[in-house]
């Protein structure tokens, strides 16, 4: 996955978003049931490109995001989907976008790191310590 972009959906101008600083708004949490976990949200959207070429990202368009490395980027930043921008992904053929929740805003500060940059899978065996026990690695430049 390469060139992180900010966006910025027409909705966040909406009264149901604040601006809590460049790219972050505060907003309600689409998964919220009352009496069970956050009403609200701290949430970013970003465009990026999938790199078919990339282990883990063959087949990987807009309309089908691979899982390898995508699911990483949420393990590893403690961030959910929360807006998966259907007819965006569905009219684009090459850049994917996406929204992303959490509940503490260093969460999104962390993710919003990868704009400009490059989130890729690279394949090692299960014993190589770089691994940390999977088939493969993360790499960010």
């Amino acid at each position: 996955m390469k060139n992180f972009q900010n966006y910025t959906p027409e909705k966040y101008s909406g009264p149901d978003y604040e601006k809590v600083e460049d790219g972050i708004y505060r907003g309600k949490n689409p998964y919220w049931e009352p009496g069970w976990g956050h009403e609200e949200l701290f949430l970013t959207s970003m465009t990026f490109e999938m790199e078919p070429e990339c282990y883990g990202e063959e087949g990987g368009c807009p309309q089908d995001i691979t899982q390898i490395p995508f699911e990483s980027i949420l393990d590893n930043y403690s961030v959910f989907v929360t807006d998966f921008y259907d007819a965006l992904n569905r009219d684009s053929a090459r850049v994917c976008y996406q929204e992303f929740g959490a509940f503490e805003i260093e969460d999104i500060r962390n993710l919003r790191a990868l704009i400009g940059r490059r989130f890729y899978a690279v394949p090692c065996g299960k014993d190589d310590p770089e691994g940390n026990g999977s088939d493969y690695k993360i790499v960010i430049e």
